[in-house]
C-alpha cells in the first residue's frame, strides 16, 4: 500500500493575522501547500488528506482543493473544537484549536496505511519527501516511526519568536527525546530562549522537528487513548489555551518505549510563514528555486 500524505491545515494563523494556509506565495496564486504536494507527488505519493476546519472549507477548496484534485486523490478531514471524547465538553470562551496531535486524530477514519504528516505552512523541499517516502515504503516493524529534521538555524523567523521541537538523538540516528520549546528567537548562528530567568543557547546544527513525521496507523490507537488523559490533566490547568501537540506525544511514546523514531536529515533549506513579514522572503525563495530549475516556472501547467 502506497503511503498517504496528511497535511495539517486547520491552524488559526493568529500570529500571522489570517488564514496563512490560503495566502499565495507566487504570481500564479499557488500556496506553500502546492509546493508540498508537488514535491510529494514527485516522490511517489498519490493520496493526500487535508485537515481543515469546516468554516474554511469553501475558501480552501476554491484556492487549492479543486486544483489539486486534478493532480492526485484528495480527501478532507475536519478539526473542530467540539471534536472531543465522550464525557468532555468544550470550555466556555475556548477559541484556540486543540493542537496538532488532536488534528491528526481527526483524520483517523481517512487513513488506512503508512503515512507522512506535514504542516500546511512549511516548505520542506524535494529531498525531505523522497527520504520519507523511501523509508515508509521500505521494510520496518510496526511502531518504527520516522522524522525528517532540520538544523535550528534554518527554522527560525527574523520577525518574532517561534515554538519548535528540539531533538536529541543517539549514535544510531534514532530519536531519544523531543522537547517542545516556546519563544525561540534567532541569536548568533543558532537560536536562544529564556528558561528560569537564564538565556539558553541552541547551537548551530541542533536538530529541530518541523512536524514532518512518518507513522503507521497504530499511532491513532495511542492518540485515541491518550487524548482523554491529556484533557483530564490540562483542562484543570489551562482550559482556554492548552494544546495536544504531536511532538509531545512522540516524546511520551519514546519515554514509554512504545515506539522508535529514525531521524532523517534533510539536504534542503526549510522556510515557512509564521508572520506576515515572512511572506516576501518565502516568495523570493520560491523565485530563486524556480531560477535554479527545482520547479517549473508555472507549477501545475
Amino acid at each position: 500500500m502506497k503511503p498517504t500524505l496528511v497535511i495539517l491545515a486547520a491552524g488559526m494563523g493568529s500570529r500571522y493575522g489570517g488564514l496563512k494556509q490560503i495566502d499565495p506565495v507566487d504570481d500564479d496564486g499557488n500556496l506553500l501547500i502546492d509546493y508540498s504536494v508537488h514535491d510529494a507527488r514527485r516522490a511517489g505519493f498519490e493520496n493526500v488528506v487535508c485537515i481543515i476546519k469546516h468554516s474554511m472549507e469553501d475558501d480552501f477548496n476554491a484556492v487549492f482543493g479543486s486544483r489539486i484534485k486534478k493532480q492526485l486523490s484528495l480527501t478532507t478531514a475536519y478539526q473542530e473544537l467540539s471534536s472531543l471524547p465522550e464525557g468532555f465538553s468544550l470550555p466556555a470562551r475556548r477559541e484556540k484549536p486543540w493542537g496538532t496531535a488532536h488534528a491528526l486524530l481527526c483524520a483517523k477514519e481517512q487513513v488506512n496505511g503508512p503515512f507522512a504528516v506535514i504542516n500546511a505552512d512549511d516548505y520542506y523541499g524535494p529531498h525531505a519527501y523522497q527520504a520519507i517516502y523511501g523509508y515508509l515504503t521500505g521494510a520496518h516493524a510496526p511502531g518504527e516511526y520516522v522524522m525528517v529534521g532540520f538544523p535550528v538555524e534554518n527554522t527560525l523567523s527574523d520577525y518574532g519568536t517561534v515554538t519548535r521541537g528540539v531533538c536529541v538523538q543517539n549514535n544510531s540516528g534514532y530519536l531519544e527525546r523531543i522537547e517542545e520549546i516556546a519563544s525561540i528567537r534567532r541569536e548568533g548562528g543558532g537560536g536562544a530562549y529564556e528558561k528560569d530567568g537564564r538565556n539558553v543557547i541552541l547551537p548551530t546544527g541542533v536538530t529541530i522537528s518541523m512536524n514532518f513525521w512518518g507513522f503507521d496507523v497504530g499511532v491513532f490507537d495511542y492518540l485515541a487513548a491518550d487524548f482523554p488523559r491529556f484533557l483530564e490533566r490540562s483542562l484543570k490547568e489551562n482550559p482556554l489555551k492548552c494544546e495536544y501537540l504531536l511532538p509531545a506525544c512522540v516524546h511520551d511514546m519514546l519515554q514509554a518505549q512504545k515506539v522508535s523514531v529514525k531521524v532523517l536529515k534533510s539536504a534542503d533549506a526549510w522556510f515557512g510563514v509564521t508572520y506576515k513579514e515572512d511572506r516576501p522572503i518565502v516568495r523570493d525563495s520560491i523565485r530563486k528555486l524556480k531560477a535554479k530549475g527545482v520547479y517549473p516556472l508555472h507549477l501545475w501547467r
